[in-house]
Formats: C-alpha cells, sequence, structure tokens
C-alpha cells in the first residue's frame, strides 16, 4: 500500500468516526419550545444531564439555548427551520452568514454536532420547498466547509412516514414514486458526505388511525402476535422496529442500501381529544419505558441486526402553544413545570405524583438546581448510554 493511499484511508476512518459523535449511545430526546411555561434553558440543562440524556435535538438555532448548552457535555443537533430554505438556497454566502451567526461563536463549548435542514418537507403540502431542499442542504455543508467544520458538523433533513408509498410488511417499503426525483438526489449527497437517513416514526399515529386493524400491544412494544414478513420469513414483534426496517427497505429500492436508519422523532401522546385513540397516561408510560429498554440493549432490527437502533423521543416537555389535536400538546415525558408526566424512571425538576424518589429542588444559588433525596430509595443509573 503506498504511502499516499494509507493516508486516504486514515482520513476517511477519522472522518467517519467524527461523523459518528454525532450521536453518543442510542438514546435523545426533542427538545421542543412551543410554549410559554417550560423552564429556563438553564434548568434544562441540569435536568438533562441529572437523567444523563447525552443526545438533544432542537427545532432551530436559539442563541439562549445554545448558550446554556456551554459545557454541558450534551451533543445537539440544531435546526435550520422550513421558512429559512428558500432564502438559504440561493446562494451559498447567505448560508456562510447563517452558521458564523448561528454555529461558530457556540464552538467548541456547545456540542453542535448536527444541523436538520427543515423537517418533514419531503411529502408536505409545500412542493416549492421540496424543490429548494437539496440546493439549501448543499449550501449549510458547502459553508460548513469553508468554516472547517464539515467533518465535526452533520447536515441531514428528517422526514415523516408520508415520503413512503407503503411500509407493511416492512419488505414491502419503497418511496412514493411523486418524491423519488426529490428524494434520490438528497440521498446521494447523503451518501456523498456520510449523513444518515433521518424518520420520525411514530406507532402512536399509526394505531391512531386505525385502532380497530392495529393490535395495541404490538404498538407498545407488549406482548402480542406481532406480524410476519413473508418474503424475509422474518417476524416483527412491535411496530416501531418494523417502521425502521420499511425505511431501510425503502433506501435499499432507491439504491443505498448501505445508508444506516435513525429515528429522529418517536413517542406517544399522554392525552389526545375523543377521536384519538390509545392517547392516554398509561399507554404514553408504557411505550416510553418499553422504548428505552429496547435501546439500551443497543441492538439492531431483525432486518439490520447489527445496526444498532438510535431514537430520538419526543418530546422533553408538554407544548402548550402547540397547534393541533390535543396529543400534540402533550408527547412530554415532563410537564411544564419541570415535573415527570408519568413514572419511568426519570427524576424531574419539582416533586409530582408521579414520583415520591427524587425531588429537584431550587437551591439558593440563584440559577442552579441540586438534587435532594427524598427518600431511601436509590435508583439505578439506568440511562448510561
Amino acid at each position: 500500500m503506498t504511502p499516499s493511499l494509507s493516508l486516504f484511508l486514515c482520513l476517511v476512518l477519522l472522518y467517519n468516526v467524527l461523523l459518528a459523535d454525532a450521536f453518543t449511545g442510542t438514546y435523545g430526546i426533542n427538545y421542543g419550545r412551543i410554549a410559554d411555561n417550560i423552564p429556563a434553558p438553564e434548568s434544562v440543562v441540569t435536568l438533562l444531564r441529572a437523567n444523563k440524556i447525552k443526545n438533544v435535538r432542537i427545532y432551530d438555532a436559539d442563541h439562549g439555548v445554545l448558550t446554556a448548552f456551554k459545557g454541558s457535555g450534551i451533543q445537539i443537533i440544531i435546526g435550520l427551520g422550513n421558512e429559512f430554505l428558500k432564502d438559504i438556497s440561493v446562494n451559498e454566502d447567505r448560508a456562510v452568514e447563517w452558521v458564523k451567526i448561528n454555529v461558530q461563536p457556540y464552538l467548541p463549548d456547545t456540542l453542535i454536532r448536527g444541523i436538520a435542514v427543515g423537517n418533514e418537507i419531503l411529502g408536505g403540502g409545500d412542493v416549492e420547498l421540496w424543490e429548494v431542499l437539496v440546493p439549501a442542504a448543499k449550501n449549510v455543508y458547502n459553508a460548513l466547509d469553508k468554516l472547517d467544520l464539515a467533518h465535526k458538523i452533520e447536515v441531514s433533513s428528517p422526514h415523516s412516514e408520508a415520503v413512503f408509498e407503503n411500509t407493511y410488511p416492512p419488505s414491502a417499503g419503497v418511496f412514493k414514486q411523486s418524491i423519488l426525483p426529490y428524494m434520490l438526489p438528497l440521498l446521494n449527497f447523503s451518501s456523498q458526505i456520510g449523513s444518515p437517513f433521518y424518520i420520525n416514526a411514530y406507532p402512536f399515529l399509526a394505531y391512531k388511525s386505525d385502532p380497530s386493524h392495529i393490535d395495541l400491544n404490538y404498538a407498545l412494544f407488549e406482548k402480542s402476535t406481532g406480524i410476519y414478513d413473508a418474503k424475509t420469513k422474518l417476524r416483527y414483534d412491535n411496530m416501531f422496529e418494523a417502521m425502521i426496517d420499511a425505511a431501510y427497505f425503502g433506501l435499499e429500492k432507491a439504491g443505498f442500501e448501505k445508508m444506516p436508519v435513525i429515528c429522529s422523532e418517536t413517542g406517544w401522546a399522554s392525552q389526545g381529544d375523543e377521536n384519538e385513540a390509545g392517547a392516554n397516561v398509561k399507554n404514553a408510560r408504557t411505550y416510553n419505558n418499553n422504548l428505552r429498554k429496547k435501546l439500551l440493549k443497543k441492538k439492531g432490527t431483525p432486518y439490520k441486526p447489527k445496526m444498532v437502533m438510535r431514537a430520538y423521543v419526543f418530546a422533553l416537555f408538554n407544548e402548550n402553544k402547540k397547534p393541533g389535536p390535543t396529543s400534540e400538546r402533550n408527547f412530554g415525558l415532563f410537564k411544564a413545570d419541570g415535573s415527570i408526566a408519568y413514572k419511568i424512571g426519570f427524576r424531574g425538576l419539582v416533586p409530582s405524583s408521579a414520583s415520591k424518589d427524587f425531588v429537584l429542588r431550587r437551591g439558593f444559588w440563584s440559577s442552579h438546581w441540586f438534587i435532594v433525596v427524598a427518600s431511601a430509595v436509590v435508583l439505578t443509573q439506568f440511562l448510561d448510554l
């Protein structure tokens, strides 16, 4: 092997290792802030660290949040909102300016590991955004490259299940023909820069849409007959893994069989309208607790057993200003006051009826919180992923 080839392979390996750092372990959480009553970012950092959550995704590049995360050791994916895509797609200089304002000043103390360019663009109702997604993503990447940050910060774009024509059984997973002219260039670009495929996978939404034909236990990771995929001869005992494998099959048919899949959103609503089947505290607790246990095992799916599953749970807080049905405002693992929404082993900022084991009380230091053990019960360090 020539010295030049050896150097090239080493650089490729280093590049892949750096990109792999975009996600530590298997568990992350979405920190949405469409609310006027949730804790300040500084308290959120304390909450996340107390619960050993090391990966966070936000939907913008809020400077107050990025400042609060300095020195926290928490890896964060920031968002370039859908409303900015057209402007950023126009030319690279605008992307450079955005990165200089919203990313560069916070490095390296704030561990910005990724930029999500838009959210659920393809398959959405605004076709004009479909057309500008790839140019915007390329301009963001080129801006990072100009500033010598491309090897440290991943560029991606999360998708909804609406990009698929079919997902049942998993081996039938395939992208919609109408989306392929836009999806293929994005996948090609993502492959070139080493980015994974991000999918927002919600068994809750699938169950809500057809509760008479979907086994609730199957959606909740509970004991069920599951489904059998005759083509692959694989059995699935939960819907989440079936959704992830459907994405793998869709990628394979599009020519990207080696691209990793990461779940950028998944969760279960603890409250909903009368017509929102399954939206209650019991199901939300069951789903999120079982999901965490599944991810803790650090295993793959039936079709991709060597590709460890990774997911960002939706969401950190209930968000009282989100539009839409009641469920949209009740996905939080924590209530607006920082107490836990239901007990799955987390510690809250304040006591709640759901948990009496740990209380986080306000200390005499103005903006800091400390943990006071309120009982003799000591919880296992369950989230050291």
